[in-house]
């Protein structure tokens, strides 16, 4: 068996650090879409912790902040590409 190479495995352990917290965000506003859009993924959907790298505050609060701007109408629910129809049609 091959051994992995201890700075490849700390590398891949090592946590990202949070955004927020770097840069000393107190609370998330739902207006501020340009933030928001940072952690929308391109279908739409929220990005998970692990991958955003935001610790367990912040990410409650970007989460709820994005439920609250989609409800005002500030981001959409869903992303759908152009060129697509939107539902196929049914066999008669």
């Amino acid at each position: 068996m091959k051994k992995k190479n201890p700075s490849l495995l700390k590398r891949m352990l090592k946590k990202r650090p949070c955004s927020l917290c770097r840069d000393k965000v107190e609370s998330v506003d739902y207006r501020d879409v340009g933030l928001l859009g940072r952690f929308i993924s391109e279908k739409g959907r929220i990005i998970s912790s692990r991958i955003s790298g935001n610790c367990a505050k912040h990410q409650r609060m970007v989460s709820n902040a994005i439920k609250k701007a989609r409800l005002a109408a500030f981001l959409p629910f869903v992303k759908i590409k152009e060129g697509l129809s939107k539902r196929k049609q049914r066999r008669s």
